[in-house]
């Protein structure tokens, strides 16, 4: 599962679902005028993971300036929305798909379920973030997985809080720290890429035999480290979480401000700045689309600034293009990450397996 409602702390279910969000009533048969010569469909599907998330009245006006009305079919968490469409090549159940990202990027276009398209407004898209020269895939938005600290614990304890990975195998930060199985959690993985990222495919064993010294608690997924483990978060609290540093987003203190009760005038977490990496999340159209110009449309929308500056709120992600201005909440209580580690789509694609392997011998076992 991908960001949002992870960061939210909603556990959706991987069941397949779909949702039809529409602005025009029917549509499938006719059009606006009621013609019986209109197109068979003007329906629009967007495949996604269980995260994705937009405003009614932004996709109102999409559906009511392009004519489509958009169906969203939910299909888990990431990776199984993936394998779904690998599986239906050619015969997609969609037109777009969005939620594949750079841990899983080199699969997807491995697998040739994306028909090439450059969609309008790709300009406006930060260079560093189009990783497909050949456009199969566009960039929609970009989140960083990071340790996130206790501000309270740590004032407390008079104990400044760690801002690298350097910093988690120090003594005073022993039994400290918790994080998700990088076999079952995306946020356990994008950490154990970000070891990868900073010391190398020589160095990061050496790393995690350090952190496992140091105390660390790996549990199997986001709610259980954040929510239960975690002492800083409102969860957390619930649960008397004893852990003060957590394995979760950049974008977590701005949520726990958002959802507070009542609503704190300053995040009570914060965010080890050294420790990141990078995901970025992309939609392509599909290959075989049965709908090609409304996927075409639709990908243009995700990359409009109207959808841009609606996602970080939706789906708690930081939009992608130039023009996209952050809300007061984001830009009040969150950080901008400079330098957030790195790993090249098709050495993760090369490597994923095996590195994951390996740290659950080290780690887990």
């Amino acid at each position: 599962m991908s960001t949002t409602k992870k960061i939210a702390g909603a556990a959706l279910a991987a069941a397949l679902g779909v949702t039809t969000l529409s602005a025009c009533g029917g549509g499938d048969a006719q059009d606006k005028t009621g013609a019986s010569d209109a197109p068979k469909s003007k329906t629009v599907t967007l495949v996604s993971h269980d995260s994705f998330n937009v405003t009614d009245t932004v996709l109102k006006e999409f559906e009511q300036q392009s004519g489509y009305t958009v169906k969203v079919l939910k299909s888990g968490d990431a990776g199984a929305a993936l394998n779904q469409e690998i599986l239906t090549k050619g015969s997609p159940r969609g037109d777009v798909f969005f939620g594949v990202d750079n841990t899983l990027l080199s699969r997807a276009l491995d697998n040739g379920i994306f028909t090439p398209y450059e969609a309008k407004g790709l300009g406006e898209v930060k260079p560093e973030y189009v990783l497909d020269k050949e456009h199969r895939v566009t960039p929609i938005d970009s989140g960083d997985i990071c340790v996130n600290y206790d501000k309270a614990y740590f004032a407390e304890k008079k104990l400044a809080p760690p801002q690298t990975l350097d910093d988690l195998i120090k003594p005073e930060y022993k039994n400290l720290l918790v994080t998700e199985n990088a076999a079952t959690s995306s946020p356990g993985l994008g950490f154990l890429l970000a070891s990868v990222g900073k010391y190398g495919d020589e160095g990061w064993k050496d790393y995690w035999s350090k952190l496992k010294a140091n105390g660390v608690e790996v549990v199997d997924g986001w709610e259980q480290a954040y929510n239960e483990r975690f002492s800083g978060s409102a969860g957390g609290k619930k649960a008397k979480g004893d852990r003060p540093l957590v394995v979760s987003y950049a974008s977590s203190p701005p949520v726990e401000v958002l959802y507070g009760e009542p609503q704190p005038a300053e995040a009570p977490t914060g965010v080890s700045t050294g420790t990141c990496f990078r995901q970025i999340e992309f939609a392509g159209l599909l290959k075989g689309a049965k709908n090609e110009e409304g996927g075409k449309a639709l990908v243009d929308f995700l990359v409009s600034k109207k959808f841009q500056e609606d996602m970080p709120l939706q789906m708690f992600v930081n939009p992608v293009t130039k023009d996209a201005v952050l809300p007061e909440l984001f830009t009040k209580h969150g950080v901008v990450v400079e330098k957030p580690e790195n790993v090249a789509p098709e050495t993760i694609a090369k490597n994923r397996e095996q590195w994951v392997k390996a740290w659950t011998s080290l780690v887990v076992k």
